[in-house]
């Protein structure tokens, strides 16, 4: 029997145990139970008190003895649709909600939000990148491409190109020192005066800076922000025509 069906109702594996062993045993005492399961009285307990509250579990008193049965087993099946309706429920209720808490989250867009990225984590900068542009009604990116951390940007990702073209993204480059070649869906200008040593990738609502630590490893922060991202774009939009 698989028992692990039981966990998609709320049973722990301690639950399921006594459950089982009622169904088996039939009106039982908590003693009973805690010798066939192996268990201490007190878990007994306990799981017995949650069955009750699930209508899986009956008790009655004959004499002065407690007993506990199992109710047939059909009421695992009104159990989940039970369960189904109440996540149903629960579903159109935040559905219901979603201006409100949009309007929430929005208000908090004020503050920034920071994230940092480690050396092996540079990736999931990338990825997020392609996803929020994929999204967007203009499908583009902007960076200040830096020499110095543009050679091991993609060094794990070496076909993100190809993943970019294959979401129709595009990509304004401004490269800050020499190097750097045309994909597709690009367009790159160069601007004189040296590598400034950070790579600076502006996308919707958010702005990723990756510069290089004193060992050479690449780490970058992300701001969530929409002003933060505006006010990137237009200098960055600003500076390109100037080019």
């Amino acid at each position: 029997m698989d028992i692990e069906i039981f966990k998609k109702l709320g049973f722990s594996d301690k639950f399921s145990k006594v459950y089982l062993a009622l169904l088996s045993l039939g009106p039982s005492s908590v003693r009973d139970l805690a010798d066939s399961c192996g268990l201490n009285r007190g878990t007994v307990y306990e799981a017995l008190n949650w069955l009750e509250q699930k209508g899986l579990v009956e008790f009655y008193k004959k004499d002065t003895r407690q007993s506990f049965v199992a109710t047939p087993p059909e009421r695992l099946v009104r159990l989940a649709r039970e369960e189904q309706s109440a996540w149903r429920e629960t579903e159109t209720r935040l559905a219901q909600m979603t201006t409100e808490l949009e309007a929430l989250y929005n208000r908090g867009g004020a503050r920034p939000i920071a994230r940092y990225f480690e050396k092996d984590e540079i990736n999931k900068i990338l990825e997020e990148v392609l996803d929020v542009c994929a999204e967007d009604a203009e499908k583009t990116y902007r960076i200040f491409s830096a020499e110095g951390v543009r050679k091991f940007l993609y060094d794990n990702w070496p076909t993100f190109s190809d993943a970019r073209i294959g979401k129709s993204v595009a990509v304004k480059v401004i490269a800050l020192g020499e190097g750097g070649q045309l994909r597709g869906l690009d367009e790159r200008k160069w601007l004189a005066g040296g590598d400034h040593g950070t790579y600076i990738i502006i996308y919707p609502g958010h702005v990723a800076y990756i510069s290089l630590d004193a060992k050479g490893d690449p780490w970058g922060v992300v701001i969530e922000n929409a002003g933060v991202f505006e006010t990137q774009k237009k200098l960055f939009d600003a500076l390109w025509q100037r080019i």
